[in-house]
């Protein structure tokens, strides 16, 4: 599925473009607010942001807890100020009069979901609206910039008042990005086996043996420091990964770190590349310096991950 994305910086520029040139009156306010956001990778910036909202309500390292759906209701409502305020610092913008934001000289109104439309208050009409929706589940967000009016809005009304998003106000939005990745959840989207099995380990005592069984059931994959912590409950994350380093080592799983020369071993075995506080578990196998398969050289030896069904070198060298 993530393959039928666009990247970041293409699909925000094709968005963009293709919806001012085919827009036969462009509201130049709106047009200017989108394109200050393009020239600072909007995208990018959005969807990290979204994940440090979500990341900091759920608390994972004093609640254990990774999934939205958990959060109680007075917390969910919290998500879109959270997302606000966080947006606000990550492009440094200033407050406006009567909306959240300015940007590029105009006010713009801050308006998140995490479902599949926005609710708009009677205030917005009129003013531009920066609308980012994210489904953590999917690993997807979109956002978009739209200027609120009556015929853009269905005429239906919550009890607050406030009025959702038409068919041909969805049309109407200037996207930066319509379908984007959003940083990966990993707990959530790993198996419910596999999440029994980290949460279980140690009958759930040792945050140090479920740390452990994180990386070792999670291979292949950047684990971040937020993963960690919320699997360990404990503070220091990065002394839990350099203890299940050490064990999973005689289990032939290396542990690869953003220091070098990690991020070439990683990019030698084909896989990603973690950055600073994340980190990636995977079992390796020697194999022969003329092997075609994704090799690295440690020591003076050459390591592949492991074919099915093919076991790992013990101990991993790493």
């Amino acid at each position: 599925m993530q393959e039928s994305f666009l990247p970041f910086d293409i699909a925000a520029a094709h968005n963009v473009a293709s919806r001012l040139s085919c827009s036969p009156e462009p509201d130049a306010a709106v047009s200017e607010v989108a394109a200050w956001l393009e020239q600072r990778q909007a995208a990018q910036v959005i969807g990290d942001s979204i994940r440090q909202a979500f990341d900091e309500v759920l608390d994972g390292q004093r609640t254990g807890r990774f999934d939205i759906d958990t959060l109680e209701k007075t917390e969910k409502t919290y998500l879109g100020t959270k997302v606000e305020i966080i947006l606000r610092s990550a492009f440094g913008l200033g407050r406006g009069r009567s909306m959240d934001y300015v940007i590029a000289g105009h006010e713009v109104d801050s308006k998140f979901t995490v479902g599949q439309n926005w609710t708009i208050p009677s205030e917005a009409d009129g003013h531009i609206c920066l609308l980012v929706s994210a489904n953590d589940r999917k690993g997807e967000f979109a956002a978009g910039i739209l200027r609120i009016s009556d015929d853009v809005l269905n005429p239906g009304r919550n009890r607050d008042g406030k009025r959702t998003l038409s068919a041909s106000g969805r049309n109407a939005v200037l996207w930066i990005t319509s379908r984007a990745r959003l940083p990966e959840n990993i707990l959530l989207r790993t198996s419910q086996a596999d999440r029994e099995a980290i949460f279980g380990a140690g009958g759930g005592r040792s945050g140090q043996l479920r740390t452990d069984e994180l990386f070792r059931r999670v291979q292949g994959r950047v684990i971040n420091r937020n993963t960690v912590l919320t699997v360990a409950r404990q503070d220091d994350s990065p002394k839990r990964v350099r203890d299940a380093r050490n064990r999973l080592r005689s289990e032939g799983i290396a542990i690869l770190g953003h220091l070098n020369p990690h991020p070439q071993i990683a990019l030698a075995l084909g896989l990603d590349v973690p950055g600073k506080g994340s980190w990636l578990s995977t079992a390796l196998t020697q194999v022969g310096s003329e092997s075609n398969r994704a090799r690295a050289e440690i020591n003076g030896l050459f390591y592949a991950v492991p074919l099915p069904g093919e076991q790992p070198t013990v101990p991993a060298p790493l």
